[in-house]
Formats: structure tokens, sequence, C-alpha cells
């Protein structure tokens, strides 16, 4: 028997890694992350498994409404990340999108907790594609506030608003 992990497109004969859609949420300089209930302790980006012959937009809106009760706003590419998969601990190919979402995330479904993070934070675990890709990226991007550097995010029952873009130097760098 062949030991490699089987992909969600369904239908195929072939071996290829799990293939999930997923979105960077960055507000007020923190980046949104959730956890399952099967696994309330890792954190992960929101998003999920393409159904068969759904785009990846499609998916991106389908499962940030199913988790979190929001709609993504003005997506744009970010990043195509491998890794291996934190829950099913198989390779994966993570396609991110940065977007901003139309309301307070509220967790649902599957979802056990979410949390908005600087990303340097010591008391929580991020998953592998999350902590070695993601996060580096955002950071240099300037995407990412400094720690300790950012305003309180809404309370749920306030609406969210679209991220500030922060100051910049005479130079062009980000204060």
């Amino acid at each position: 028997m062949n030991d490699q992990p089987r992909s969600n497109t369904r239908g195929l004969d072939c071996w290829r890694p799990l293939l999930v859609v997923a979105a960077a949420i960055v507000q007020d300089g923190r980046l949104l992350v959730v956890s399952k209930t099967a696994a309330p302790d890792v954190f992960y980006l929101p998003g999920g498994k393409p159904e068969t012959d759904e785009e990846a937009l499609e998916t991106l809106a389908r499962e940030l409404g199913e988790e979190l009760g929001v709609e993504p706003l003005n997506t744009r590419f970010l990043a195509e990340v491998e890794a291996t998969a934190a829950l099913e601990n198989v390779p994966m190919r993570m396609t991110v999108f940065e977007a901003q979402i139309n309301r307070t995330p509220r967790p649902a479904a599957e979802l056990a907790h979410l949390r908005w993070i600087f990303g340097r934070e010591q008391d929580i675990v991020l998953a592998p594609a999350v902590r070695d890709h993601v996060l580096p990226l955002l950071r240099h991007r300037g995407t990412l506030a400094p720690t300790g550097n950012s305003q309180p995010l809404p309370r749920p029952d306030e609406p969210t608003r679209p991220p500030q873009p922060r100051p910049r130097s005479a130079h062009g760098r980000m204060t």
C-alpha cells in the first residue's frame, strides 16, 4: 500500500498534497487565527478545503461564512505555501489571500477559538504554515504591528472597520 497522502481532489487516482485555501486577515496590525474543536490548542488561518470544482475565492467565501459568519472583502493573493498540515500531519499546499472582513468574526462550525495576534506571542501554538511561512511574509511586508504597539480591536458588539494605513516616515518606512 502507498503511504503517501491522498489529496482532497476527488475522483483522481493520483497522490497529491492536501489542498487548502486560507485568509490572512490583519486588522490594526494583528493577524486573525482560529483553532478547531479537534485541536483547540493549535491555531491556524481561517479557511478550508475546496469542494469539487470550486474556485479558490469561492472556497474562501464559503469557509469564512461557515466558520466566522463573515464575508471576505478586498481579497488579494498573498502566497502559495507548502508545509505539513498540523492536524492531518500530511503534506499541504495552502493558497493564502489577504482579506478584510465585513463584520466582527464569531467562531462557529468546527472552530473552538479565535485570537488576534501580533505573531510574537509565547502563549500560543501556531500551525507550521502560519509560524514558518505566513508570519515571516507579513512581517517582511510590514503588515503586522510591532508587539504591544497596536490599537485595541473592536468589542464583539462593534462593527468591524477596514484597517487604517500605518504612518510612513519621510523615507517611506513604516513608523
